[in-house]
């Protein structure tokens, strides 16, 4: 019996050095969780044993191999793809064989089609949005960005203008149409219905009437008719018009239709200093590239254009276990969820248990490696004294053999 107890010790204790082993394999592996060997002894009773007895125990045995789910270091890598998640949840993902794995690596990549991978080929998972990022469905599916197509060009629908006219101003002569030259003006790029720039090339003039803070509003493009008129109060606030009038603005081409847009001119005012523009915006743009990608805290893909726009384009789905120790390795740093674990819990990033994600950086090991060098030399010795157990015994057999 006692040759049992000593082998069992020399399991137990070659199986703690493989598990030290693996996590010392592991320092650097992304994502990497440590696990750590947990024993339990080993008893023998016997029928009408007295309930207060106790045996010498017949060994050790390997009770559980455990998981430990603490969070890594996060380091900075600067790749756009690289994700780490700072708290709790997992990335779930589409395994190419269509099973569902889970992982804390962010490493991710762009497949040719644009899908976001891992290296081992795995779909990350998330949720769909809308241009303004919130998640249109609760399901989740592959997240996909768009790596080849342009965007196409949207046209101008609304102009917004702030200003300051001079109220100091000479009227324009009744009689003669102002011209653009020395008067009051601004000018800004609008698009047409396939993206294309059209300029815009507003002026001001003091309108000659016995009301001597009207102005008139002009086009370059339109000659010396005016486009509507601005009224102001005595306090320099706009009284008329009190809507966005509608501008119409006429393209190049003769295929494409003229631009029809609004004016907001609902921030101009008139006062005593010199005419100054604040604001001039406008809604359209000209197709673009595809320039750039970042993901923000909550899980959120925004796409960078050529252009100057940005779209949302998905939302990174989190998922969590309320066992988390009873997942089951699949190796390429992924889990599969088992009885044990319970049930998958899908989330966002940053809401409620799960943690925000951090983009540009990796969730590193959590294997402390010096306590994993220390562990293993105490390993090494557990497993010497059982060898030696083993030798005490053999010795002592010998011992009771060659009696005479």
């Amino acid at each position: 019996m006692s040759f049992q107890t000593g082998l069992s010790g020399l399991n137990a204790s070659s199986r703690s050095l493989d598990v030290i082993g693996n996590n010392i394999a592991n320092a650097n592996t992304t994502g990497m969780k440590s696990s750590r060997t947990e024993f339990g002894d080993l008893v023998a009773s016997s029928l009408g044993a007295a309930g207060g007895s106790a045996g010498a125990g017949i060994g050790v045995a390997v009770a559980a191999i455990a998981q430990q789910f603490t969070q890594g270091n996060i380091n900075t890598t600067g790749n756009s793809l690289d994700v780490a998640i700072n708290g709790g949840g997992f990335f779930q993902l589409t395994q190419p064989d269509d099973s569902i794995a889970y992982t804390r690596d962010g490493s991710f990549k762009l497949d040719k089609d644009g899908y976001i991978i891992t290296n081992t080929g795995a779909n990350l998972m998330g949720y769909p949005t809308d241009t303004a990022g919130n998640t249109t469905s609760t399901e989740a599916g592959k997240l996909q960005l768009p790596t080849t197509a342009p965007i196409a060009g949207k046209q101008t629908t609304k102009i917004t203008a702030e200003f300051n006219l001079d109220a100091r101003a000479v009227e324009a002569a009744s009689v003669t149409p102002p011209t653009p030259r020395g008067t009051y003006g601004t000018a800004l790029p609008v698009y047409d219905s396939q993206g294309t720039p059209v300029p815009l090339n507003l002026y001001f003039s003091k309108a000659a009437t016995t009301t001597t803070d009207n102005w008139d509003v002009y086009d370059v493009a339109t000659g010396g008719t005016p486009l509507f008129q601005m009224q102001f109060d005595g306090n320099g606030k706009l009284v008329s018009p009190l809507t966005s009038p509608t501008l119409t603005i006429a393209t190049p081409s003769t295929t494409t239709p003229s631009i029809t847009a609004t004016l907001d001119i609902s921030k101009v005012s008139q006062g005593g200093s010199a005419f100054s523009v604040s604001n001039l915006t406008q809604d359209g743009y000209a197709p673009g590239e595809l320039t750039g990608i970042s993901i923000g805290e909550t899980g959120v893909i925004t796409t960078r254009y050529s252009n100057g726009q940005t779209q949302f384009k998905g939302k990174i789905a989190l998922t969590d276990f309320r066992n988390v120790q009873g997942l089951q390795p699949l190796g390429n740093n992924a889990w599969a969820a088992t009885y044990s674990s319970g049930d998958p819990v899908q989330g966002e990033p940053g809401a409620g248990r799960f943690g925000g994600l951090r983009s540009g950086a990796l969730e590193e090991s959590n294997v402390d490696l010096t306590s994993e060098l220390v562990n293993m030399m105490t390993a090494q010795r557990t497993y010497q004294a059982n060898a030696q157990t083993i030798k005490t015994q053999d010795q002592i057999m010998s011992t009771l053999v060659n009696l005479r």
